[in-house]
């Protein structure tokens, strides 16, 4: 019989605002992390406090924003109007308390739920606000959300604005790090969606003359398929071209705000661009041809926009604001006139896209019956053999969800021991059987004519787009070896040359293991490189045990349980801004032997030259 627990008024608690935001941060900043993943909660602390000075700048006030980063401590300086000097304590510290409700002063921004700045104050170890406004100054520090120092107003000759300093506390963000590469797509996001906006980081300047399209310049892969198509007025702006890829690369912002999954505005724009296209040709193209190959950015302001989560990443609301008109027929009038005139005047550019669904057509008809095939080989798979041991969140759904992960093994060993060792209900497993092919080059006829391909993606779902996919992180995990590292690239060329959406979104991961076991009879440390298995030497002794661990399917399933559970190490693949994947692709996996070969020796040189050099000094 259960035990009868006692419910009385004790058991009825009233927190402050500050403890409930500690208690319950993902409510607030989604998932906590340590800086690894572009999501993680150090950058919406980041984001939160840099929204309130982009909201600013839109309401006309400063045009520039400077950021500064090191050892773990931000620092975000605005030249706006300054918070008034008599509410800069409760702006940062009183829940359901800004200047966003009052319409009159800021329009079509994103900080509306009076949570941002003090989410942040609340999860920092330290934190400060200063205010400047008219010749006066008010600052005010805190510590865990708890004031500390309330000063006086004072005279002051510095420029109005406001300045934010923060530390994030290290006991909820344990072991956290600002990656750089993150931090500037955040802030280039910032600059390509408010032309004009000055944004310095740790110095650097960024600027943004021409909007969205310097944003698809500076993130396409190769070449596109004609000059990018730049559409814009005051509540909304595109910019759109065709590549030669494969999938759909859709970029959407709402008030400023990028939002990775998407929602209402972006659906509204990718059912009113296919309506538009359709008409302009005078023929009923495939949904999924007009749309294949597609970049894309699209901007929407709108009016008290509604969200799906605090972090703001999925808009919800399916209207421009209280009084105005619905997305869908929003974007479809607008697109019906700026993107049909331009089409209009710019016939080499509409033949050029005509070309783009053509050949999408011819090649989607091409694959129709390898796609039937393959369909049923992979339905088949799925019945008479192990490759994909799903997880229970997924048995009977088909849709991903944050908490799901696909590990990617190579061999049944490896395979085994994470299977054992997995959270059944959220961690599933697909073993591979020797190592892939090489696509770099190859069509997308490949994936279906290739056993492994074929049934990786039908596992991911992920055959038209990623709107089906059913685990929100695939990790490969292969061994610390040569053939491991070469099964590794060979993934990742897969992923980037067939559905580089997958990669660019966040969703790759490579898994780290240890590679070697220090233990003595008392104590045991796992350690992932060198450096850690000197420090694990030098707390147990010279005669502690070595284990080199060679490969997976030598870690038993008990200790696998400690790499894949909540201390997890995974790396996500970043591809860079500045990165072209053709290019890069070809380098690495294309036939310029040469060119590799050449990279190889020199760069072994320099490796043996710094081991002669360690070795002559020790």
């Amino acid at each position: 019989m259960a035990e009868q627990v006692s419910y009385t008024e004790d058991n009825i608690k009233s927190l402050s605002w500050k403890e409930h935001i500690r208690m319950r941060p993902g409510m607030y900043i989604g998932k906590l992390g340590d800086g690894k993943d572009a999501d993680d909660g150090i950058y919406v602390l980041l984001k939160e406090v840099v929204d309130n000075s982009i909201d600013e700048h839109t309401m006309g006030n400063g045009k520039t924003i400077e950021v500064k980063i090191k050892d773990g401590e931000v620092r975000v300086r605005d030249y706006g109007r300054g918070i008034p000097l008599g509410k800069v304590v409760d702006c940062v510290s009183k829940i359901n308390t800004g200047g966003k409700y009052d319409s009159r002063a800021f329009k079509k921004t994103v900080g509306l739920n009076g949570v941002g700045t003090k989410a942040v104050n609340a999860l920092s170890s330290s934190f400060a606000v200063e205010s400047f406004r008219e010749s006066e100054a008010k600052k005010a520090t805190f510590e865990l959300g708890e004031l500390r120092d309330d000063l006086p107003v004072e005279a002051t000759s510095k420029r109005n604005g406001t300045k934010i300093t923060f530390k994030p506390d290290p006991e909820i963000f344990k072991g956290y790090k600002y990656r750089m590469e993150h931090v500037e797509k955040l802030l280039w996001n910032y600059a390509y969606l408010n032309t004009g906006l000055t944004i310095y980081l740790n110095g650097d300047k960024l600027l943004s003359n021409n909007g969205l399209r310097d944003l698809l310049e500076s993130s396409m892969d190769g070449n596109p398929r004609y000059p990018i198509i730049h559409l814009k007025s005051d509540d909304v702006e595109v910019a759109i071209t065709h590549s030669d890829a494969y999938g759909e690369d859709i970029q959407s912002f709402v008030n400023g705000q990028y939002t990775p999954q998407g929602g209402t505005h972006q659906a509204a724009f990718r059912e009113a661009y296919v309506r538009v296209v359709r008409d302009f040709f005078g023929k009923d193209y495939d949904t999924g041809d007009v749309r294949s190959g597609i970049v894309c950015a699209v901007s929407v302001k709108v009016e008290e926009p509604v969200f799906e989560s605090q972090t703001k990443t999925k808009l919800g609301s399916s209207d421009m604001g209280p009084a105005g008109p619905t997305l869908k027929t929003f974007m479809f009038d607008f697109l019906k006139r700026e993107l049909d005139n331009f089409l209009h005047r710019n016939p080499d550019t509409a033949t050029a896209l005509q070309a783009r669904i053509v050949q999408s057509e011819r090649e989607r008809k091409d694959l129709a019956g390898i796609k039937k095939l393959a369909r049923a080989r992979a339905k088949k798979a799925s019945l008479h053999n192990k490759k994909l041991r799903d997880c229970r969140a997924h048995l009977n759904d088909k849709k991903g969800n944050e908490e799901s992960t696909l590990f990617i093994t190579e061999g049944d060993s490896a395979s085994g021991s994470i299977t054992k060792a997995r959270d059944v209900v959220t961690q599933a497993v697909f073993s591979l059987k020797g190592k892939p092919l090489n696509c770099h080059g190859l069509t997308k006829k490949v994936v279906y004519q290739n056993e492994e391909f074929n049934l990786l993606q039908a596992a991911l779902n992920i055959e038209d787009s990623l709107e089906g996919l059913r685990y929100n992180k695939v990790v490969i995990a292969t061994d610390a070896d040569v053939d491991g590292m070469h099964i590794r690239l060979l993934l990742i060329t897969f992923f980037l040359q067939f559905f580089p959406d997958l990669v660019k979104k966040g969703h790759l991961y490579v898994l780290q293991t240890p590679l070697f076991r220090v233990r003595n009879k008392k104590e045991t440390f796992y350690c992932y490189d060198e450096g850690e298995k000197k420090a694990a030497l030098s707390k147990l002794g010279a005669r502690a045990e070595i284990t080199r661990f060679k490969g997976l399917g030598e870690i038993s399933p008990d200790e696998f349980s400690h790499f894949i559970g909540e201390d997890m190490r995974i790396d996500p693949v970043v591809v860079g801004r500045d990165a072209n994947l053709q290019e890069m692709l070809s380098f690495f996996m294309g036939k310029n032997t040469p060119d590799r070969q050449k990279f190889i020796i020199e760069n072994l040189r320099v490796e043996r030259d710094e081991v002669e050099t360690e070795e002559l000094e020790a």
